[in-house]
């Protein structure tokens, strides 16, 4: 029975043990009761709230005596449960109480056996040696066998390697280097320092290293056509892996032995394996080397052949090899993987020994465009069958970034040197044709032209397209570069084109198509500038059109002021032949019946049916130029005084003739300029307002018409007016003085649209006091 516990341990006592005082437990009772009394009371008072509830009250009481006996009898159940509980534990603690008092006894028995029995385990030491000398026995005897047969086994692996029965052969091999191995093992166990034994096992067995040397080279033979073994043979490679997988597991085999015996036998560990990558690494190398058939000397496309040739080969190879090669290897070998990375490293070296020679610009091209362009795309890498185990992503590129800019670097210089010397081949073959006694070419428009805008542009394309294939930069990069050399080479064919002129001028009978070709020369303005317009639209983004744009200089300029000193000297031949005829007008033969203006009109007319072979924006500058210079040089024949009327029948007669060639120029302009909406009258219109000043009948109004040809022409000055009234005749000494002084008080204000036209005309030096007397 358990005794009541003293009152220093009874705390800790009832905290471990679960045992409650009694008056606590008392106590605990009575709160008990006092909670259910209150807590029947308040159900009670609840359910009875009505008056008509007390009918029920024999109801309730059956209810909650039939709650009570259910919680009793689950009480007891619980309660029954717990002590079988209680009995059951009870039964097991006195079985594992009998087990242990068993297992002590045995173990004291054991302990006592175990030290009877040392003493009989010492005198068994003689037997444990007789058991090991009886195995090492038993292996000599084996091994003896073997040593007997080893000269017979080393010729039948020789007879089988030559056969090319590898796997018989490799078997055979085995067989030698383990009872060898087996030997030396023994003998390195049983007197490590007695190196003569050692030797001598070595030098029985020499052979055997040579017959493994003689088969690793059939295997590395194989290996190295192994692309094409695969293809035809597959069984000799799956053989060869054999081998080697089976040569792997003796190393790894022996240098597990080497940890515990310190021996290794010699010549291992082979390492088969690494040699075999080896093999096939040096194999691949040779392979992309082996490519390059011919050489610049004796062709000049060597680089392009020998670049295709590779791609053809390594594509090839690693559809072979992804194909067909993985099923002859172990996954865990991943020759797919590594020979695409023997491939790749081999491909990077020949590029860079490539690189490094002095390459033409055209071999750097081609280089380039493989590397960067050719190597990842569909033609190769990117081919769709080596998908996925080839990601171009994920490979390095062929070449640094600092050789690619070095091999751009010198395209570029040696593109300048040859676009500077191609242009002023063209610009050297076009000047020779200017001298031809033939015309030039007509374009399907009937335009002259000569081939210099096509072969120049020609050539600049050939070169775009190439930097194209290559990269977006290098493409603006040669297009800003051809703009450049266009600008300076235009500036060459202006120089060139004036050249051509003034020869023309010390002999105006040479060339003899000096007009043609002056023609064509203008019309090849028109030509570049449409050939750089489309060659920009062509070859830039839009985003990098504006950049170019503003980094050029403007070759419209150059271009526009050669084609109008081409134009100024046609005029000026024109003009050259019309100068005895201008010198007639407002002449004494002129007023009496010179037909001067007609032979201007249809020297004129002439010389434009050869001007139609001009572009029509040159055209019509041109024409609206011809028309103002040949009013400028009949008003010029008015100022130059040639002639004073001497009465008004003859300035009646005069300026009815000046009107009548004023309208005979302005048909003629007019049929000049159909079709280019140009308005042609307002020069003619000012023969017509001098001819108006001329004809003037009452001199007291001479004031008023010349205010008026003032006002209409701004440009005029006091010389032109004292010019003009010299050649009426008929104004005095004071109307002139008079007139002059008047205008000069008050200058008329120009028209904006106005363009002057007596700026350019002088009179001779006569001053105006003469004018006057």
């Amino acid at each position: 029975m358990r005794s009541w516990p003293r009152a220093g341990e009874r705390g800790a006592w009832e905290m471990t043990s679960g045992w409650v005082p009694l008056d606590v437990y008392s106590l605990t009772m009575k709160e008990t009761d006092r909670e259910a009394v209150a807590t029947a009371v308040q159900r009670v008072a609840g359910m009875l709230q009505r008056p008509d509830q007390l009918d029920k009250v024999e109801q309730y009481r059956r209810r909650e005596a039939r709650k009570k006996a259910s919680v009793e009898a689950r009480l007891k159940a619980a309660i029954q449960s717990q002590l079988d509980g209680v009995r059951t534990g009870l039964s097991q603690l006195h079985n594992a109480l009998t087990d242990v008092k068993d297992i002590q006894q045995s173990l004291a028995n054991v302990s006592k056996d175990w030290r009877q029995s040392i003493n009989t385990v010492e005198s068994l030491k003689d037997v444990k040696d007789a058991v090991a000398q009886h195995s090492q026995l038993a292996a000599a005897v084996e091994n003896l066998k073997n040593i007997f047969s080893v000269p017979e086994i080393v010729r039948e692996t020789q007879d089988l390697i030559e056969q090319g029965a590898l796997l018989q052969a490799h078997r055979k091999l085995m067989d030698l280097e383990c009872s060898r191995d087996g030997l030396m093992c023994e003998q390195y166990r049983m007197d490590s320092g007695n190196t003569r034994d050692m030797t001598l096992i070595h030098g029985y067995f020499s052979s055997t290293q040579g017959l493994s040397d003689e088969l690793a080279k059939q295997l590395w033979m194989v290996l190295q056509r192994s692309l094409v073994t695969v293809r035809r043979d597959p069984t000799l490679l799956v053989s060869v892996v054999r081998i080697i997988e089976r040569e792997e597991k003796i190393d790894r085999r022996i240098l597990d032995r080497k940890k515990q015996t310190g021996f290794v036998p010699p010549g291992r560990p082979k390492n088969w394996k690494e040699k075999m990558f080896s093999i096939l690494d040096r194999t691949v190398t040779t392979r992309i080397e082996g490519t390059q058939a011919d050489t610049r000397e004796s062709d000049k496309m060597w680089l392009v052949r020998h670049l295709e040739i590779i791609r053809k080969y390594v594509l090839d190879d690693l559809l072979v090899a992804k194909n067909l090669m993985v099923q002859c290897f172990p996954p865990h070998y991943e020759i797919f993987k590594n020979l695409l990375r023997m491939y790749h490293q081999a491909l990077s070296t020949r590029m860079q020994e490539l690189a490094s020679e002095d390459l033409e610009a055209s071999e750097i091209v081609s280089l380039l465009t493989w590397v960067l362009n050719t190597y990842t795309s569909v033609e190769m890498m990117g081919n769709m069958e080596l998908a996925p185990e080839v990601d171009v992503h994920s490979l390095e590129p062929l070449l640094s970034p600092n050789v690619v800019s070095e091999l751009l670097d010198t395209y570029m210089s040696t593109l300048t040197s040859n676009i500077i010397a191609w242009l002023r081949k063209a610009l050297e073959t076009d000047k020779k044709d200017w001298s031809k006694e033939t015309e030039p070419e007509a374009d399907q428009d009937g335009y002259y032209q000569t081939t210099l805008p096509a072969i120049v542009f020609q050539m600049f394309e050939q070169n775009l397209q190439v930097a194209a294939q290559i990269s977006e930069d290098l493409k603006t990069k040669v297009l800003v570069l051809c703009l450049q050399q266009m600008n300076s080479f235009l500036s060459r064919y202006k120089d060139e084109a004036q050249l051509y002129k003034e020869e023309h001028l010390k002999n105006r009978q040479h060339p003899h198509c000096y007009v043609q070709y002056m023609i064509a020369i203008i019309n090849n303005c028109q030509t570049f500038k449409e050939s750089i317009v489309s060659l920009k639209r062509k070859y830039l983004k839009g985003e990098a059109e504006e950049g170019v744009c503003l980094s050029q200089p403007s070759m419209d300029g150059i271009l526009d002021t050669i084609a109008k000193e081409g134009c100024g000297s046609l005029l000026e031949e024109v003009f050259l032949d019309l100068e005895q005829h201008l010198n007639e007008l407002m002449t004494k033969k002129w007023l009496l019946g010179s037909n001067a203006v007609d032979i201007i009109c249809v020297t004129v007319e002439d010389y434009f049916n050869d001007f139609a072979k001009i572009k029509k924006p040159y055209k019509k500058r041109m024409t609206a130029e011809a028309h103002r210079r040949v009013v400028v040089e009949y008003l010029r024949a008015v100022m130059q005084k040639r002639i004073s009327f001497r009465s008004a029948e003859e300035r009646k007669e005069g300026a009815e003739k000046m009107v009548r060639e004023a309208e005979q120029l302005r048909f003629l302009f007019r049929k000049l300029a159909s079709g280019f909406g140009e308005d042609v009258d307002g020069h003619c219109d000012t023969i017509v307002a001098v001819a108006e000043v001329i004809k003037l009948t009452d001199p007291s109004l001479l004031y008023l018409e010349v205010s008026t040809l003032v006002s209409k022409y701004p440009d005029i000055r006091d010389d032109h007016i004292g010019a003009l009234l010299a050649v009426r005749g008929d104004a005095s000494r004071d109307m002139k003085q008079t007139i002059i002084e008047t205008l000069e008080q008050g200058p008329a204000q120009a028209n904006p649209s106005y363009v002057p036209i007596f700026r350019e005309i002088t009179v001779p030096s006569l001053n105006v006091a003469k004018l006057l007397k």
